[in-house]
């Protein structure tokens, strides 16, 4: 049992950012991750379209005799998680509920909230936040061409700087003191938005605080693998060029044992 894989997935390469913080807490753990890079995105699909999505991805890494199932995409966890979690006897854990923890830390209660239309549509991170913040003010825009831009290597551009400050101009005038990143790729635009908001506004990695939230739960059930040296497995459901070119520049390093799928 503990020698089974970490699943992980997303609807592409975003989800990276989450496997890449789970294998720098977590090296001894053998991870597996699919990308569903035949049907991305996911954010501007109906509700229903990604709940059959996640199920699917879901059931494909269940298949492989994963111990833990991460959905490592914003919208999926947005709109499918409790069906993932009444559908699998193993735990579950999205990207959600971790980053509205820390949001719900912010010194003066106002927080930004970004991500894909899916995402900021579905107000669950507002619904999150304010279960455990109720006096807090939330603003929520999509951002969707962060996207593309993180995705064909520029998200240090001075065209994702202007991007950014368009989209973001109304969370500047409110003078929040937090923001969540609610899109896996957003780690990516970190520089950037720092020389936007400068550096009084925390920055919420979801990508992070999802990590934590898995150590947290495999020391407090007894979960963790004991040997050294954990594997990276691969998979995608459309030819893997793209994703290993992204991949790569996403991880900083180069992706072995990417193979292609089909799922559904």
């Amino acid at each position: 049992m503990l020698d089974r894989s970490i699943g992980i997935f997303d609807s592409g390469v975003g989800g990276l950012t989450v496997l890449k913080e789970i294998a720098s807490l977590l090296p001894e753990e053998n991870l597996l991750y699919l990308g569903d890079t035949a049907r991305v995105p996911y954010g501007t699909k109906s509700v229903e379209t990604v709940q059959r999505y996640a199920l699917e991805a879901a059931e494909f890494l269940v298949a492989q005799g994963v111990k833990l199932l991460v959905v490592a995409c914003n919208t999926a966890s947005a709109v499918a998680l409790p069906l993932l979690r009444e559908r699998f006897q193993l735990p579950v854990i999205g990207v959600i509920e971790p980053g509205a923890r820390r949001a719900a830390q912010s010194r003066n209660h106002r927080i930004g909230v970004i991500g894909t239309e899916g995402t900021i549509n579905s107000h669950r991170y507002p619904e999150a936040i304010y279960a455990l913040l109720p006096d807090a003010e939330i603003l929520s825009v999509a951002c969707p061409l962060f996207v593309p831009l993180a995705e064909e290597g520029w998200a240090e551009h001075e065209i994702a700087r202007l991007t950014a400050i368009e989209y973001l101009q109304p969370l500047l005038t409110a003078k929040i003191d937090t923001l969540v990143l609610g899109c896996t790729h957003y780690p990516l635009l970190c520089n950037t938005l720092r020389r936007v908001f400068g550096n009084a506004v925390v920055l919420v990695d979801s990508a992070e605080e999802t990590a934590k939230s898995v150590q947290q739960l495999f020391r407090s059930q007894g979960l963790s693998r004991l040997q050294p040296g954990g594997r990276r497995t691969f998979f995608v459901t459309d030819v893997p060029a793209r994703f290993i070119r992204v991949g790569e520049a996403f991880l900083g390093k180069s992706l072995e044992s990417v193979e292609q799928v089909q799922i559904g």
